[in-house]
């Protein structure tokens, strides 16, 4: 073989090399983004789990007669303004990230007065529906945090890979752009005063 044929089959080696890296890191890529798009929607699920449990949870303490009906509007309407906010796993920039957050933290509030306030209502506390609600509630905050610990891994493992050299020129050319996950709410570092 002469010179310029082993130098072109060392040049259509190394060019076959490097497409093949860049198959396998675009594919990466891929599946990373999928990932994080899989743990999006099993957060926004378990955010719909909590909606739905707030109409029964609502009707259920409407039953005591002389509840305050001001914290049952704030949570009606604190829930209607966190269904209304629909983000798709492909639009995941940080400022709709902290707006859904936002909307999600006023409901965590407003169901938060709600059952300190039914603490006053010992016929409520005792109704066996508002008690079995309350569980449920409970149990889907949890998976809340779970999904919401599970998004944030899954937005780590994607950035690491479409942060890391050489990985990142292609994703910077392919469009794959660092994402962000939830961040601790504004003032959630400082532990919550009780006063007897």
């Amino acid at each position: 073989m002469s010179t310029k044929n082993l130098v072109l089959i060392g040049i259509a080696a190394v060019v076959l090399l490097l497409a093949g890296c860049g198959w396998s890191g675009y594919n990466g890529l891929v599946q990373q983004d999928e990932t994080v798009s899989l743990a999006w929607n099993n957060v926004q699920s378990d955010y719909q789990r909590r909606a739905d449990l707030i109409p029964n949870l609502v009707s259920t303490v409407k039953g005591e007669a002389n509840f305050e009906q001001t914290t049952l509007t704030n949570v009606i309407q604190a829930r209607a303004s966190a269904t209304q906010i629909k983000l798709e796993a492909k639009d995941l920039s940080p400022e709709k990230i902290q707006q859904f957050q936002a909307a999600q933290g006023q409901l965590s509030q407003a169901l938060g007065k709600l059952l300190v306030v039914t603490e006053n209502y010992p016929n409520l506390k005792a109704n066996e529906a508002f008690r079995g609600l309350q569980a449920q509630l409970e149990g889907t905050e949890n998976r809340i945090k779970v999904s919401r610990n599970d998004f944030n891994a899954a937005v780590a493992a994607y950035n690491i890979k479409a942060r890391s050299f050489p990985i990142n020129l292609l994703a910077s050319i392919t469009g794959f752009k660092v994402k962000e996950g939830f961040k601790a709410e504004a003032g959630s570092e400082k532990a919550p005063e009780v006063k007897f």
